[in-house]
């Protein structure tokens, strides 16, 4: 079975700097375009984005739900009423600046980005957004609703 990583390692240290930059830059490009959009377009006013379909059909609040109000108010620099609105989105934003960061440094320096990431990560993961999920549909959860 051919190694993958010597593979992209290889791969990696034949592109110039700017080639090994490019994907993490466009990354960013995104990113930053659509935070841009959320904070000019604010979520808070009715009409310009559409209402989460699982609340609108059962009344129960996503992981998601109060991610773009959250996003709003992050960008204005309102970090409590965005952590209120949906505090794993801004634990999103969060790790993906971490997560970016450390691919732009290995980029920089020729090496691919190998997160080593097993099943165990993304069970956990997946357990915490469960349980944030959960509690803010609870009754004591009341603080965690958007």
């Amino acid at each position: 079975m051919p190694d993958v990583n010597a593979d992209s390692e290889r791969a990696t240290s034949r592109t110039g700097p700017l080639g090994r930059l490019a994907v993490p830059g466009g990354i960013l490009a995104v990113v930053a375009g659509a935070f841009a959009y959320v904070g000019t377009v604010d979520p808070n006013q009715p009409g310009h984005y559409p209402v989460c379909p699982l609340y609108l059909l059962t009344g129960l609040y996503c992981p998601g739900c109060g991610g773009l109000r959250s996003a709003h108010a992050f960008i204005h620099g309102d970090f409590l009423g965005a952590l209120q609105d949906n505090a794993m989105a801004v634990v999103g934003y969060l790790g993906f600046a971490v997560l970016w960061t450390v691919w732009v440094v290995r980029a920089a320096r020729g090496r691919p980005l190998n997160l080593g990431l097993g099943p165990v990560h993304l069970w956990t993961a997946g357990t915490l957004l469960l349980v944030f999920t959960v509690v803010r549909n609870l009754p004591f959860g009341g603080w965690l609703h958007p």
